[in-house]
Order: C-alpha cells, then structure tokens, then sequence
C-alpha cells in the first residue's frame, strides 16, 4: 500500500511542479495583446463553420489525454515517424480543430514582438477557451506557460483515451491518472453538449446489446428508434449524429437532462446517470448550469495542467504541425 501511494504522490508532485510554471500573464512581455488575437482568429474560423467549436474542444482533450497538454497530437506523421493523429482512434478528430490552431498561431506570428515566442499547446488552450464561450457556455482565464512537445507517436495512444464503451469505474480510473477526480470526470463529459458521433461508436446500443435483447435498455426507446433510422445497419461510415439531440449547438447543461431521460449517446455518457455513484451530481447540474458551469471551468483548467512540458522537455513549434 505504502509504495502505491508513493508512487501516486510522486506522479501528483511531478504533475504540480510542472504546471506550478503557468500563469495567467505569462505572455504579458513578449506579447501582451495574445488573447485578443486568438480570440479574432478563432472567431473568424467560427464564422466559417460551427464545427470549429467540437473540433477544437476535442482536440485539447485528445492533446491532454496523450502525452500531456503538448500540442503533440498536431504533429503529421512522416514516412520514418506515424503521429498521434493517425492513430486509429484519432482519424475521427475534425479537421477544423487543426486548423483553428494552424490560424490562430499564423494571426499570433504576424505580429513581430509575438513572432516563434508563444507556444502551440497555449494556442490550443487558448482557443478552447474562445470556442466554449463562441457557443454560449463561460469564458474563464486560461493559465498559459505550456511549451511544445518534442514527441509524438501513434502507440503512445493506446489505451489513454475513454472509450464509449466505459463503465463509470474505468472512466475514474483513467482520470485519475491525470490527477482528476470523479466530479472533474463528470463535468468534462458536460463537453459532450457539443459536437456528433459516428454510428459505429454507439451500434451496438441499438442493434446487437446483449442476448436478452438488441436495444440498451438504458437508452429511452423513442430516442433508440430515432438513432435506428439516423444509423440504418448499413450506413454510410461518414454519418455523424449530434451527441446533444436537444440543444447540439449550444454549451449548457441540457446534457446532464438528456441523460436523466434515457438520452445519452454513448454507454460511457448514460452509465453517469444509471450508476449511483455518479448519479447526484448528474441531478444537481440538470437542475442549475451555474454549479455545472463552475465544475467545468475547474476541470477543464486541471486538464489543462497535464504532462505540461518545461525546460529541455519541450520548446516553442514554428510550424505547429512540424517538429523544428
């Protein structure tokens, strides 16, 4: 017991030195005006297309979950290297995130005091930021001081992203490795308000659950025939369906009613409210978006805190997609 425990406060310690560095003006005297310029690039990319807001979003938890908050999922794979991003469970990552990143660090460099002096894993941070206001939910203030990766490979994927399949204790499990807790977990999921599925990640909900019957009895039975006809058996691979059937534009807490009515798309969404444990708090943010709100703006700040590489463990991209 007594090495388990030394072990988990070793990898909490190593986590709070690393991300002991951010800080909220940690631009201030290179290039004190940064936000506002990612903020206008990334509002520029949203008038283009809303899918910028999932996309982005789900870039930073995919960048955070591998590796740490490092830009290193950005990385293109080369003939004698395959990235992060071509990970299989990475292929479905919109290209839209991507390039809100590429923008906003293009809009960062043209200013010459900015210029090769703020990192990609802070762009991305930043712009995650922007996205959930750009879509109704709360803006908050993004800790920065994150440098770039220096690796990134497919296998260092494996096994550390949440698959939907999950139960409520693998979902804690993985989380806190990253040094979150249940809540945290909980209120990261909220980020499901957003964005669309493909009907592979979710079929075997509505055609082949078990022996005793082909449709999750968890799921409501209206909303399984609904998925049935958006997901024939046969559908076409590059259909997508709003993970929030209510509100899917919009950041609030409609996610956490949805779950209360047998709405959650994936096992690891509904298991939030079937499973007891997780099930209060999933009533309280249902009830009041405020609470959420402030749940969300605490894990999503602690996520931004993870594997963040300093020193000689990282340095600033001139190309985002490139290592220097």
């Amino acid at each position: 017991m007594g090495r388990v425990a030394l072990s988990v406060c070793l990898c909490l310690l190593l986590v709070y030195s690393a991300s002991a560095q951010l800080r909220r003006n940690y631009y201030d005297n290179v290039c004190p005006n940064v936000e506002s310029i990612v903020r206008n690039a990334v509002n520029q990319k949203f008038q283009q297309t809303f899918v910028t807001v999932p996309a982005t979003l789900r870039l930073f938890f995919h960048d955070c979950f591998v590796e740490g908050c490092d830009a290193s999922v950005i990385i293109q794979s080369t003939p004698n290297n395959k990235a992060e991003k071509d990970h299989p469970d990475n292929l479905s990552l919109a290209g839209d995130g991507f390039d809100t990143v590429i923008k906003a660090k293009a809009a960062v460099d043209a200013v010459p005091s900015c210029r090769n002096k703020v990192s990609c894993a802070d762009i991305l941070a930043m712009a995650t930021r922007d996205v959930i206001a750009l879509a109704g939910g709360p803006s908050y203030a993004v800790e920065l001081g994150r440098l770039d990766g220096l690796s990134s490979t497919a296998s260092s994927v494996n096994g550390h992203l949440p698959k939907p399949t999950f139960n409520l204790n693998q979902l804690n499990a993985m989380f806190a490795s990253h040094g979150l807790t249940q809540t945290d977990m909980i209120a990261l999921s909220g980020a499901h308000t957003l964005g669309f599925s493909h009907c592979s990640k979710f079929s075997n909900r509505i055609y082949n659950f078990s022996p005793f019957g082909p449709v999750d009895p968890t799921l409501n039975p209206n909303y399984a025939s609904q998925l049935q006809g958006m997901c024939p058996r046969n559908v076409d691979p590059s259909i997508a369906i709003n993970m929030d059937p209510t509100t899917p534009r919009t950041f609030d807490n409609v996610y956490y009613r949805n779950l209360q009515s047998g709405k959650g798309l994936f096992t690891s969404d509904q298991v939030l409210y079937t499973d007891p444990r997780s099930r209060p708090v999933v009533n309280a943010w249902a009830r009041n978006s405020t609470a959420f709100n402030r749940a969300f703006i605490t894990a999503i700040t602690k996520l931004g805190r993870v594997g963040v590489k300093t020193g000689q463990n990282g340095n600033i991209r001139y190309d985002c997609a490139l290592f220097n």
